[in-house]
């Protein structure tokens, strides 16, 4: 494994080692694997570590902060560079939507 010099935090809730066909989801099937999906990310959020540890482990300079923020700044890009993709894709025919 190659290092790239930064630490990483990795949690995994449960190793289900299963697998769902997601094309035999409905819109229900769906809304569920997303609900669980969120729940599961919220727990293990929620269960990270203590928040005094990690006080003390990002410090008081100000290079958390800025990771953060070019974290955040890069995920809004690429979650709004995926919705005009998914609506091209609609548009043209590539990929059908329901609306309810």
């Amino acid at each position: 494994m190659h290092h790239t010099g930064n630490d990483f935090y990795v949690r995994q809730l449960r190793d289900m080692k299963g697998a769902f066909d997601f094309s035999a989801f409905d819109v229900a099937d769906l809304a569920e694997y997303a609900v669980s999906c969120g729940t599961a990310l919220a727990h293990s959020m929620a269960k990270a570590a203590d928040p005094a540890l990690i006080v003390g482990y990002v410090g008081k300079s100000a290079a958390f902060d800025a990771a953060i923020e070019k974290f955040a700044l890069a995920y809004a890009e690429q979650n709004e560079a995926d919705w005009n993709a998914l609506k091209a894709a609609v548009k043209s025919g590539r990929v059908q939507a329901a609306t309810e």
